[in-house]
């Protein structure tokens, strides 16, 4: 991210009203590989295609704000590496990981990983050391430090529907799991920081925090959030859940949070109205049905079906209610800004 979208997005964040509506959208391995022309599996074991999808994208669309900025990452595979599971690549298909707790009972029985030695971790950041001199002569740096949540690394360990059923069966072994879980998860965030000193944000993603009702929120996903956002103190404190999202909105600012991507099936209005006004919020057109899959003047019409279903248009990147799908087209991507520009 560069220095100029850095300040913009603090002033946005503290509520000040933009020239330019601001656009950005969260990018990783499911979109760049594919739209820059490489496989999936090039993009990321070779650090020189990884850094020149990145630049492409900075540079075909420098009014966007791309979050996190270079992502180095390796799928939903990059947490789960640490922890011992077995990773499964493709080329051309995202890799996944292996769960390796078979019983319920024994998520409370983990160990928190080495964050400086284990699994993939050291080789994210080695990518990003070897790029940063790089990175910067395109005027751009490392301002967030990433993990997935605690909910979503646990439902990699142990699958989804056996992590749902642990919260109702072991929800004294399922909290002891998940306070080791946040443990790591801070190490790091803390590891990312202390490497890159121009970090000052972070970004978590749980998509599973939408898939808990109120009371197993507020036991399960609530005390685990809080601890992470309270403990760092940094600007930007950004979280990323593209599944239910009432369910954690009304929390947002207590947690800490100041800055959230929520699911395209939540109008903006229901959002601010939930958040208190009081959060960002990045989105929200559909992104796989309408940014992806759709025609230029779908994502036109969808954009405006946006601008015109909030008047207060404060506190609002604009963006699709989710990370950039596959498939995502350069001139889908125009078309969007266009929108949004014609508006301002």
């Amino acid at each position: 991210m560069t220095q100029e979208h850095w300040n913009t997005l603090l002033k946005i964040i503290n509520g000040e009203i933009q020239t330019e509506k601001p656009i950005g959208f969260i990018i990783d391995s499911p979109w760049l590989p594919q739209w820059y022309g490489v496989s999936i599996l090039d993009y990321y074991t070779n650090d020189n295609i990884w850094f020149e999808a990145n630049r492409k994208a900075v540079e075909t669309f420098p009014e966007v704000m791309f979050f996190p900025g270079f992502w180095s990452e390796y799928g939903m595979c990059t947490e789960p590496s640490a922890f011992g599971s077995k990773m499964v690549w493709a080329e051309r298909n995202l890799p996944h990981a292996d769960k390796i707790i078979e019983n319920s009972g024994n998520i409370g029985q983990i160990k928190k990983p080495n964050v400086k030695t284990d699994g993939l971790l050291p080789f994210m950041l080695n990518r990003l050391i070897h790029n940063e001199e790089n990175i910067k002569k395109f005027r751009h740096s490392v301002k967030f430090a990433v993990a997935r949540g605690p909910l979503n690394i646990a439902s990699f360990l142990m699958g989804t529907t056996e992590f749902m059923m642990a919260i109702s069966m072991k929800p004294e072994e399922t909290l002891k799991g998940l306070n080791t879980i946040t443990g790591f998860i801070e190490d790091w965030l803390s590891l990312q920081m202390e490497t890159f000193p121009d970090i000052d944000g972070i970004l978590l993603l749980d998509d599973i925090v939408g898939f808990v009702g109120e009371s197993d929120f507020k036991e399960f996903a609530l005390p685990f959030l809080k601890k992470i956002y309270r403990d760092f103190n940094v600007k930007v404190k950004f979280f990323h859940n593209d599944a239910h999202g009432f369910v954690c909105a009304p929390s947002l600012k207590g947690i800490g949070i100041n800055l959230f991507n929520f699911s395209f099936e939540h109008g903006l209005g229901e959002m601010k109205e939930l958040t208190g006004n009081s959060i960002v919020l990045l989105g929200n057109i559909p992104p796989r049905d309408v940014l992806a899959i759709g025609s230029v003047e779908d994502v036109k019409q969808s954009v405006k079906n946006a601008l015109e279903s909030v008047e207060d248009h404060s506190r609002i990147i604009w963006s699709c209610g989710g990370g950039m799908p596959p498939d995502v087209s350069t001139d889908n991507i125009k078309a969007f800004i266009s929108a949004v520009r014609e508006s301002d």
